[in-house]
């Protein structure tokens, strides 16, 4: 499969400070990328400069194979076959839903326009409200005629600016999941930029996690939850604590819990002081367990319990159960540990961390 878009050594500066440094990753054709990190960390700068409305201080952007960006030269959007779907959609409020995906194709003869754009309403199931004006359809529905009145000209690649924001947050996840069948549908390469790691993980092929302007890692959502590459990923990503330890070897360490053993994919020093990274389902519930742990918080989540646990030490971790598997704030409810990826990080101070 051919590579889409290409981002080497990527930055970008306002009034010279930068707020992209060194960024580089890849996509494939019909693939779907993210772009993830919280507010302030860039994520906008670095779509906007792949659109074309930015200028890179550094670095290079091909899109399909020809340079559009560096130092110097910036190819204008409109000669980059970009579509770009913004959080307000912007949709024409005084062109009904056919002409709004029409709107980009005045290139085309009436009866292959008529085609493109009645393929798209069918792909959204919308053949029904071609007529509607954007007032008289739901958030939703304007999200996905402003997504498909993107696709329309077939750009050669999508991107998506934080699109679901304005939305209730059940809304989001589920038309995250709607908009990945359909770009994939329409073999369309797209890149999400969003701070919701749920979206992130029901949409894209590849997450890029930016922090502080840098790219933290470039993985898919499974290794980016259970094999991040420092401690910001694995702060930012889905739940967890860190438990601290000592290395055995490269395959064991030892904590206030037991040994853990994994494959680390860091080398550490036999005897070196590490924090170990539990997540929620690394500890399961075990009433045969001699490990007992007091219940110090529960949140019910329907299916399942997020339980906060107190070593004895006074540490904390995390562990999810089953909903029947109901334990009392102040009981001492058994686990076992079950870690299937054992990731470990060089302990900080207090003061090193928060810094960091």
């Amino acid at each position: 499969m051919s590579t889409q878009l290409e981002v080497r050594h990527a930055s970008v500066a306002y009034d010279g400070k930068s707020v992209v440094e060194g960024v580089s990753f890849d996509l494939r054709a019909g693939d779907i990328g993210c772009l993830l990190g919280p507010s302030g960390c860039g994520k906008t700068s670095l779509l906007r400069a792949i659109a074309g409305f930015e200028p890179l201080a550094e670095g290079q952007i091909h899109l399909h194979g020809r340079c559009v960006s560096r130092p110097g030269m910036t190819l204008a959007p409109e000669k980059r076959r970009v579509g770009m779907v913004f959080q307000d959609f912007a949709l024409y409020p005084h062109l009904n839903v056919e002409k709004n995906v029409a709107f980009g194709l005045r290139g085309l003869g009436k009866v292959k326009r008529r085609q493109r754009v009645d393929g798209l309403l069918r792909l959204v199931g919308l053949e029904d409200m071609r007529r509607y004006y954007p007032h008289q359809l739901s958030g939703g529905q304007q999200q996905r005629v402003a997504l498909i009145r993107a696709m329309a000209p077939r750009p050669d690649i999508l991107l998506l600016d934080e699109p679901f924001s304005g939305l209730d947050v059940d809304l989001r996840e589920q038309l995250a999941r709607e908009v990945r069948d359909i770009l994939k549908r329409d073999g369309i390469t797209a890149i999400l930029v969003t701070h919701d790691q749920f979206e992130a993980f029901a949409m894209a092929d590849f997450i890029g996690v930016l922090g502080e302007g840098h790219l933290r890692q470039w993985a898919s959502g499974y290794e980016l939850y259970h094999q991040p590459v420092d401690r910001f990923v694995a702060d930012f990503i889905g739940q967890g604590a860190m438990l601290p330890g000592s290395v055995i070897d490269a395959q064991r360490i030892e904590t206030a819990l037991g040994r853990v053993e994994g494959q680390l994919h860091q080398e550490l020093t036999p005897g070196s002081r590490v924090e170990v990274l539990l997540r929620p389902d690394d500890l399961v519930p075990d009433d045969a367990s001699p490990l007992r742990l007091e219940v110090v918080e529960k949140v019910f989540r329907g299916a399942e319990y997020l339980y906060t646990l107190k070593l004895a030490g006074g540490a904390r971790v995390l562990c999810l159960a089953p909903s029947h598997h109901d334990c009392r704030v102040g009981e001492h409810m058994g686990v076992r540990l079950d870690i299937g990826h054992l990731v470990a990080f060089p302990r900080v101070s207090q003061a090193e961390h928060t810094a960091s």
